[in-house]
């Protein structure tokens, strides 16, 4: 009798157990071919922090309307390995999915790049500007790193004291969770690295880098007419030869701190290192960070022995290979404006 009585007890468990296996099979299975909400979007983006577990992750998912989320996520994910897989960052996912199927997107995405364009002639302060407001760093940090030797040595910049005029202008693509100062700095300074060994194959003529450098911020603060570049470069490099001024009016705004957009003429006779109507020679660092033309120009400048320009109102300039012609030119541009005594 016990062992009929244990022979039944032993049936009645393998079907209960067997029962409750189906019953769990199409309980998982319904889900598995449940597809996600129904949302008005084809795509949503979702941010996936750092360490976030896949209960974490599936409640994410359920908040973004990819999934209907309950413990049925966790154990899909526990049983298919995805859980292991999950990746952190931010991922563009498409709507309407079967849990699996999502999951295997997640696991395979590759993070939303963020364009950021960083144009050219701004300052190392107005490039932190931008990627702070931006949320990629901190302000602070992103300064502090440029004037760091440190971390500037790591770069191989060589002896540079900061790296103003090495940021490259350019658009660059971001990704959440990866971006931080010291990361777009290093990105900003190799593309500066890569533009100019392209560039400065075939020499820098009579300058070294950090002086083309220079010349090359100047130049790009000079005119906004692409055309005009190797023009001004030549009048510089002119200039420098014949050991005359440079007579920059952005120079000098460089080394006006809490520069009130006026330059005046006490500006002008105010001496700083960067004020080249009173020194004879480049000032001592850039005074914006060039782009890919500014620096070409300096590089192959324009042949004609051309020392002044002025400008004519609309965006570019004359230029002149004499005084006389300049003061000519001067009256005939500039002589309705206050300016006009200022010469190039």
């Amino acid at each position: 009798m016990r062992i009929q009585f244990s022979r039944r007890a032993a049936g009645k468990a393998a079907l209960l157990f067997f029962i409750l296996v189906v019953a769990v099979s199409g309980w998982l299975f319904t889900y598995v071919q449940t597809k996600g909400p129904v949302v008005s979007s084809k795509s949503v983006i979702v941010m996936i922090p750092h360490g976030s577990s896949a209960a974490h992750i599936g409640h994410i998912l359920a908040a973004a309307g990819l999934v209907h989320y309950d413990v049925r996520f966790l154990i899909l994910a526990k049983l298919t390995g995805f859980s292991k897989k999950f990746q952190a960052g931010e991922f563009r996912l498409t709507t309407g999915k079967r849990p699996l199927d999502l999951m295997r997107d997640l696991s395979k995405a590759q993070p939303v790049q963020h364009p950021v364009t960083i144009p050219e002639g701004l300052r190392v302060d107005e490039i932190a500007d931008i990627f702070s407001k931006g949320g990629w760093c901190v302000r602070n940090e992103f300064l502090h790193l440029v004037n760091d030797p440190d971390f500037i040595s790591s770069l191989g910049l060589g002896n540079v004291p900061n790296l103003e005029g090495y940021l490259f202008p350019d658009t660059y693509y971001l990704t959440r969770l990866s971006s931080d100062a010291q990361s777009i700095i290093k990105t900003m300074v190799h593309r500066f690295q890569m533009v100019w060994k392209v560039l400065s194959k075939n020499g820098t003529g009579t300058l070294n880098e950090r002086q083309a450098v220079i010349l090359a911020s100047i130049v790009e603060k000079e005119t906004a007419d692409p055309a005009e570049r190797p023009m001004i470069a030549a009048v510089f490099l002119n200039r420098l030869r014949l050991g005359m001024r440079l007579q920059s009016d952005p120079t000098v705004i460089y080394g006006i701190k809490n520069f009130s957009g006026n330059l005046t003429k006490d500006d002008l006779e105010k001496y700083t290192p960067y004020n080249t109507y009173m020194t004879q020679a480049l000032p001592p660092g850039p005074i914006c960070n060039p782009g890919k033309e500014s620096l070409m120009a300096v590089l192959h400048p324009d042949k004609e022995p051309y020392l002044y320009f002025v400008s004519k109102n609309d965006g570019t300039h004359k230029f002149s290979k004499t005084l006389s012609e300049h003061n000519r030119a001067v009256w005939k541009y500039q002589k309705n404006r206050n300016n006009s005594r200022r010469t190039k």
